[in-house]
């Protein structure tokens, strides 16, 4: 079985081709051949036709890689009523995980993060976004952006760099002085420098604010770079539908996304991207998926890999909370993470689907079933993962 999707988000479920297929891929890694076993131009090396299940790559869009350090404690403070915002507060959350990372070199944190790249890619993840937002500061905004920049350049897989601008207000600073130091030296000098692919806003009470998301948007345009958005994560605050408004690629989280949020993704190019992980470590109200579903709104799924709210590498654990915790459906997920991701990165041209022309990204399950995968959370059901035609070593 594979996904035999066209190019761009999808709202719906992946197609599938039974009874054995096969893939073929030139030395540089492009497919030249996605169809019937039996019409293989080469001999198979990978796989069999009797068993297992043949899906593209999964592609993580939203992860907060590169960081230093675990929070454990801050879960157990949760387990116990400490409420994330008060956390956040407190000076945790966030802003511990800057102080971590300013207090860490540039190789303590490479060598932190380098072994959860590997783990992502045994577990079939061949494309993924690498965020900052650990700085707080524009030297070390920008720093975080060249670590990000280093790791995409030894990472097996593809990687794109997402300058999370806005994600807390550094001490010291008010919001308004943030935004503005934001706009007119952080944006503009990663701009110059090649150091991000896209621009992200968290908007929230205890961050940023629609007006903010809107001066950031207009640096990030005169910048050449797209937008994504935290989007009515802890609260509604209109954000998902700013975020439409605005063009933004991704409208992120969006647990209390309102009827008119909805509304607003339906009638734009903005994907939905959900983040099931986080919204089951927070204990939070689960997104409106099925509002959603219904209206026709592109869905995406991603594992909001960070210290503190999202512990999870893995995208069949992700897929499984997406069931467990969304209702998502297992071909609607296999949309979710591949495709849909694909074009919310920029990637869809080249990845995300199994065809001529693309890249050889791959993963190869061990059940003929994608159901299998969300049916059976905290198993590992890649038996191969193939990063541009080559395999990943285990």
């Amino acid at each position: 079985m594979a996904t035999a999707a066209g190019n761009g988000a999808s709202a719906g479920a992946a197609a599938t081709i039974d009874g054995g297929i096969g893939v073929a891929w030139h030395d540089d890694g492009s497919i030249v051949f996605a169809g019937p076993v039996d019409a293989l131009p080469w001999h198979p090396t990978i796989g069999t036709p009797e068993r297992g299940c043949l899906v593209p790559g999964f592609v993580d869009c939203h992860t907060h890689l590169p960081f230093v350090g675990w929070r454990a404690d801050e879960f157990e403070a949760r387990l116990r009523g400490v409420s994330y915002k008060e956390l956040h507060g407190g000076d945790g959350g966030i802003f511990r995980s800057a102080r971590l990372f300013a207090a860490a070199s540039d190789d303590e944190v490479l060598e932190f993060s380098r072994p959860l790249l590997h783990e992502m890619a045994t577990h079939g993840t061949t494309a993924l976004e690498l965020k900052t937002g650990y700085g707080l500061s524009v030297d070390q905004e920008l720093r975080a952006a060249r670590l990000a920049r280093r790791l995409a350049e030894e990472a097996r897989q593809t990687c794109v760099v997402t300058l999370l601008a806005a994600h807390a207000v550094p001490a010291g600073m008010s919001r308004q002085e943030w935004v503005r130091a934001a706009c007119t030296e952080l944006i503009p000098e990663a701009g110059r420098r090649r150091l991000a692919d896209a621009v992200d806003v968290y908007v929230e009470d205890i961050a940023f604010s629609i007006e903010d998301l809107e001066a950031i948007a207009t640096a990030a345009a005169d910048a050449a770079l797209p937008l994504r958005v935290h989007a009515d994560q802890l609260g509604d605050s209109g954000t998902a539908a700013a975020a439409a408004r605005l063009g933004a690629r991704s409208a992120d989280h969006l647990n209390h996304c309102s009827p008119e949020g909805v509304s607003a993704l339906a009638g734009s190019a903005t994907v939905a991207a959900l983040l099931p992980a986080s919204t089951f470590f927070l204990r939070g109200r689960p997104a409106p998926v099925r509002s959603l579903r219904d209206a026709g709104v592109p869905i995406a799924l991603a594992s909001d890999a960070n210290p503190g709210t999202s512990p999870v590498v893995s995208m069949p654990e992700v897929i499984a909370m997406a069931a467990g915790v969304y209702e998502v459906p297992p071909l609607e997920a296999l949309t979710a993470t591949t495709v849909n991701p694909a074009s919310v990165l920029g990637l869809a041209d080249r990845l995300g689907t199994i065809e001529p022309g693309k890249r050889a990204d791959l993963v190869l399950l061990e059940e003929t079933s994608f159901a299998q995968v969300p049916y059976r959370p905290g198993h590992d059901p890649v038996v191969a993962t193939i990063v541009g035609g080559e395999l990943v070593p285990p």
